[in-house]
């Protein structure tokens, strides 16, 4: 039967956060690295599209191809994990150690895979640079620019909508997972988990890990943003609220609805008593 239901998804998804918990710190690295370059990828063919299209709802509709290569190959993503570890945690089957130990690790991962592609398109796009970098280049440092010195220019409120963005996203990235999980063949699997990260890409919202990637390539291609600018006011509101919203809106929402819950105990009858007596 190619369907879960959701109580079924829920125990899948605890039982899956238990086991990234127990991965070696190698394959957490080597998994996070792959899935940072495979999201810059993804992010620089949508970025491609929409240059070429005028379209970016274009762009929007290709960027999920990344995130169900992820998916499908069971690789680690930390947006990923903020739900699942968290989930595996409440049902005591994951330590707090446990948790924080496969986070830092992937989010290493994924940030040393962002930068190995960021300088690989670089030196493709610049000849090493000895040449502009085009169209491409020029878009990426824009982004750059509008996710990092736009959310400045604002201040508080900025660095609040950025870590807003990032909670929406997040909770389209993890109801991508839960949609995976769902579904039980390749196909269904694909289109399933498609439909949300085409949701949040299209809306412009804020991931940690795309933002890996095209914030330093940004930078790389000529963008006014500097690398502190990039963590105070991108990468860390980001992160903590991609993990708000992971936690709080995926992963507690469906364990606190859905969670398999042992059966009431029930009070003995008067003539089950008698009977015992």
């Amino acid at each position: 039967m190619d369907y879960l239901k959701p109580s079924e998804v829920v125990n899948a998804l605890v039982e899956a956060g238990a086991r990234k918990a127990k991965l070696p710190v190698l394959d957490l690295l080597v998994r996070g690295a792959l899935s940072g370059a495979i999201l810059g990828i993804a992010t620089s063919l949508a970025i491609t599209a929409t240059i070429q299209t005028g379209a970016p709802i274009v762009g929007a509709l290709i960027f999920p191809v990344g995130f169900v290569m992820i998916v499908l190959l069971g690789l680690e993503l930390v947006t990923g994990s903020f739900a699942l570890l968290p989930m595996a945690q409440l049902e005591r089957k994951v330590s707090f150690a446990e948790t924080m130990r496969n986070w830092s690790w992937v989010f290493i991962g994924n940030l040393a895979g962002s930068l190995l592609y960021a300088a690989m398109l670089w030196g493709a796009f610049t000849m090493f640079g000895e040449v502009s970098g085009g169209p491409l280049a020029e878009r990426i440092a824009a982004i750059a620019d509008a996710r990092t010195l736009a959310y400045e220019a604002h201040g508080a409120a900025g660095w609040a909508a950025a870590f807003t963005k990032a909670m929406l996203c997040n909770w389209m990235v993890c109801m991508g997972i839960v949609m995976a999980a769902v579904a039980q063949s390749t196909v269904s699997k694909i289109v399933a988990a498609w439909i949300p990260i085409c949701m949040f890409f299209g809306m412009g919202y804020e991931h940690a890990v795309v933002n890996m990637f095209v914030i330093p390539a940004g930078i790389l291609f000529g963008a006014k943003t500097t690398a502190a600018s990039w963590w105070i006011w991108n990468q860390v509101p980001v992160t903590l609220g991609n993990f708000a919203g992971g936690f709080l809106m995926t992963g507690l929402a469906l364990w606190l609805t859905y969670r398999t819950r042992a059966p009431k105990a029930t009070e003995p009858t008067a003539s089950r008593v008698a009977a015992a007596s």
